[in-house]
């Protein structure tokens, strides 16, 4: 069995890396990452795989992707990538391949409540990968209602089971708190935590304080971050509202920091499960609300959620085990991603696989198609850079 997996930002590279490196062993793995906007730097492609099998992972353009795929002849191609890049690769850039692959997708984190809008993007695939039987559900009854698309699988997220071990001598005497590129979203609301921060290392000096960053600030992530912690920071320091040294600034990946962590809190973080799996207790913040916008929904009922004040105090919590074993933390032998990739190359090899129907096919979604395709030809460079360069691309894009 061949795979061929391909990233299109650090989140979806850290997905695809974990998934892929937990396959069969017999399964030949190659991953790359395609160049968008989005593509993450060096040191986001080594944080992302770190503790996977992987370690040089190339940047291709479209044309290089296409053909390290004709080379590769992958049985699968695992499209781990934002919607509109999903839709262009599989429909346009990697369509046309001999042998047919199949096309394998998903989302790389906490996917409840289910949207329409993912299901869409993806419906040219011909499986979907989630992580948890309240998610199976939800999409499931989206593709009842909408159709398209192909199968629907379950998988453990992949990083809940890589395990970070303390240096000789470190105990666990860290708080980490994971930041969250869409939410909140006011500069009022991130500037409330990070007080709430202050007010935790000034009470706790026994205690380090690190904001676990997923970019630095000259850095891209999949959703653009307007209000980035490290600069607000060092903006509330220079106005002289908190001591600059307080808190650490720390990037890297989020497992060697959850193995030093006395306890762990978010807004809205996947790494909240990471945090769970390591066995730190946690916080997920609830001031700023428990709803689908705020991407927390699902940790309703889990015994996890506290407020500012509660993270000022060190007032962590262990999530029942209850929640746990309903959302992704469930038993592996419910796990059946690999038995229905499996099942879907035996009839793809045998000429019987039908093509999945894509909710995307027809001329009016033609020029979208269009502008996600250039987003992945045209380098990041260019598309940020330069007034001339911008007058290109719009006048490409009319």
């Amino acid at each position: 069995m061949r795979v061929f997996a391909v990233a299109d930002s650090d989140s979806y590279l850290k997905w695809a890396a974990g998934l892929v490196a937990g396959a069969p062993g017999d399964w030949k793995l190659e991953l790359a990452v395609v160049r968008t906007p989005i593509a993450p730097s060096e040191s986001q492609i080594a944080a992302a795989v770190s503790g996977t099998r992987f370690h040089d992972v190339p940047t291709l353009g479209a044309r290089a992707l296409r053909k390290a795929a004709e080379r590769f002849r992958p049985d699968v191609i695992l499209v781990s990538c934002t919607g509109p890049v999903v839709d262009a690769l599989v429909s346009e850039i990697l369509a046309g391949l001999k042998p047919r692959p199949v096309f394998v997708t998903g989302l790389p984190g906490i996917s409840v409540p289910a949207t329409e809008k993912a299901w869409i993007y993806r419906s040219g695939c011909d499986l979907f990968i989630l992580h948890s039987g309240r998610e199976v559900r939800e999409f499931g009854e989206i593709a009842q209602r909408l159709g398209g698309g192909g199968q629907v699988a379950l998988a453990r997220l992949p990083y809940l089971d890589l395990t970070g071990h303390p240096s000789a001598g470190e105990t666990r005497d860290r708080v980490v708190f994971a930041t969250q590129a869409k939410v909140p979203v006011r500069r009022d609301d991130r500037e409330s935590v990070l007080l709430a921060l202050k007010a935790l290392a000034e009470a706790r000096p026994d205690l380090r304080v690190v904001v676990k960053l997923r970019a630095r600030d000259d850095e891209r992530q999949t959703h653009n971050e307007k209000h980035h912690y490290e600069r607000l920071w060092n903006t509330m320091a220079a106005e002289g509202r908190v001591p600059a040294g307080l808190l650490s600034f720390e990037a890297g990946p989020m497992h060697e920091h959850l193995a030093r962590a006395h306890g762990f809190v978010t807004v809205s973080s996947t790494a909240a499960l990471e945090a769970i799996a390591q066995g730190v207790p946690l916080l997920v913040l609830s001031d700023f609300g428990v709803s689908a916008e705020m991407i927390n929904l699902v940790f309703e009922g889990s015994g996890s959620l506290g407020t500012l004040d509660d993270l000022a105090k060190a007032d962590f919590r262990t999530p029942t085990p209850e929640w746990c074993a309903a959302n992704y933390f469930h038993e592996a032998a419910h796990n059946d991603w690999a038995l229905r990739t499996l099942a879907l190359v035996e009839a793809a090899r045998a000429g019987t696989l039908t093509p999945s129907s894509s909710l995307l096919d027809g001329p009016q979604h033609a020029a979208a198609r269009r502008r996600a395709r250039l987003r992945i030809e045209v380098p990041p460079k260019v598309l940020r850079y330069g007034y001339r360069a911008k007058k290109k691309i719009r006048k490409l894009l009319k």
